[in-house]
């Protein structure tokens, strides 16, 4: 049975660097295979992987809507999406990565959005670990593709704004009574000097249960401006350390 991680927050607070770095050290301590899922529209998940995206759930839902007159007789329009799904999966060394990205044409992803839970449900039978990059804000909770979840990684940076939509996202999350195991709080870019009083207030009032404080890494921003995977980051990297020590919570 695979274990399922979540990661959401507010935008710019370092979701899709947490997501890189969880999947870079389950790699790292062999466990593999991973399945990588990229569910915020604005596409960068494969930058700190170093894959190439071959397909989109976007564009496979574009290419559904195109050719829905002219499928055979007998073949079902979810069967057809859940093949295109399936061409959309791009390969790496120990992990695959799938790809939501944006819809090209006017519709909502109502439709789409119900066969991805289904084949997500479907296809995480064959990895150990399953991390979602899920959308910025709160959308994708009422959209109800942030559930069947062992894990959500509620993140913020150092910041009173972005712990404050975290423990939003929390309360959402209760409200709709979605199928979580356990919610964490993690906190991204953290100072040298650690976190101050005035944010550990605000996480403690928040009720949130705080996982893991990130530092600030200057090698996440050098990997970025160069555009180099996460898998390269070297053992020394603080925020590599910090990730490891997160993971080894999450995968017992």
């Amino acid at each position: 049975m695979s274990v399922t991680i979540a990661v959401a927050g507010k935008g710019g607070t370092g979701k899709t660097t947490t997501s890189g770095l969880i999947i870079s050290s389950l790699r790292k301590m062999k466990k593999t295979p991973i399945l990588a899922i990229d569910a915020d529209p604005n596409v960068n998940l494969n930058q700190v992987l170093g894959v190439e995206i071959e397909g989109t759930i976007g564009q496979a839902r574009e290419e559904v809507l195109k050719n829905i007159d002219k499928l055979p007789a007998g073949v079902p329009k979810e069967s057809y999406l859940e093949l295109k799904i399936q061409e959309s999966v791009s390969e790496g060394e120990g992990f695959d990565l799938l790809v939501m990205g944006r819809p090209e044409g006017q519709g909502c992803y109502c439709y789409t959005n119900s066969v991805l839970r289904k084949y997500t449900d479907i296809l995480s039978e064959n990895y150990g670990y399953v991390v979602i990059d899920s959308e910025a804000g709160m959308e994708h909770l009422s959209r109800r593709t942030t559930q069947n979840v062992d894990h959500l990684l509620l993140i913020s940076d150092a910041a009173i704004r972005g712990i404050q939509t975290a423990g939003r996202i929390r309360d959402l999350a209760l409200e709709l009574e979605l199928k979580i195991g356990k919610m964490w709080f993690v906190v991204t870019r953290v100072p040298s000097a650690g976190l101050n009083d005035i944010l550990k207030s605000e996480i403690e009032k928040q009720k949130l249960d705080l996982l893991a404080a990130i530092p600030e890494d200057p090698l996440i921003h050098e990997f970025d401006l160069n555009q180099r995977t996460f898998f390269d980051l070297p053992e020394e990297s603080p925020a590599l350390k910090a990730a490891y020590a997160m993971t080894e919570q999450l995968k017992g």
